[in-house]
């Protein structure tokens, strides 16, 4: 079972190409026009052993859309190259510690989007990258990616460590909840249908 796909999302705003292999190597081939998203969504990449490209420009009004945009795009992706959950573990948690701060996600593809997000932050920008913006990015992912998505920073004082330890561990997280088990034909849900 091939779990990639390739879409595209064109708006007088941006211009969106991506694609996502769930079963990858982590290979990442990112440019966004924001430096610091790239290098967040390449260790997002990396550690979930994914593949993913995206190619997008924006309208430079400033980052908002651009980045909104991407998590749009980037939950439908991963909504699709899931079909029908058959045999996913579903369920994973990750703790991961980026020199001084410390991250938690945990995650559910229930076909349910919800988003608790409780990351503190006290910069309001990261390089080119407005701070307000990594909750706007998560709101799309999950509103489209139909999953519920705990993410936390339990501490921390560098805001670049935090967010850096946030994508490193959805990476992990997502990782392990897309998961197949060898043999495992399940959709794992006692409804016996995860939409």
């Amino acid at each position: 079972m091939k779990r990639k796909c390739d879409l595209s999302r064109s708006t007088s705003e941006t211009q969106i190409a991506l694609t996502l292999n769930l079963d990858g190597s982590g290979s990442a081939d990112i440019t966004t026009g924001v430096g610091f998203f790239d290098h967040m969504l390449t260790l997002f990449t990396k550690h979930g052993q994914f593949d993913l490209t995206i190619k997008a420009t924006g309208d430079n009004a400033d980052n908002h859309h651009v980045i909104e945009d991407i998590g749009i795009l980037l939950g439908k992706a991963f909504y699709q190259t899931l079909g029908d959950k058959a045999g996913i573990n579903r369920y994973a948690f990750q703790f991961t510690p980026m020199d001084e701060a410390l991250c938690r996600t945990c995650v559910d593809i229930s076909g349910r989007s919800f988003l608790v997000f409780n990351v503190p932050l006290t910069r309001e920008f990261i390089g080119d990258f407005e701070t307000e913006m990594l909750e706007e990015f998560f709101i799309a992912f999950t509103h489209n990616s139909k999953m519920t998505l705990h993410i936390e920073s339990l501490y921390g004082t560098n805001n670049h460590h935090i967010v850096e330890g946030i994508f490193k561990s959805l990476g992990r997280t997502l990782n392990n909840a897309c998961a197949i088990e060898s043999g495992n034909t399940e959709i794992p849900s006692t409804k016996g249908i995860i939409e």
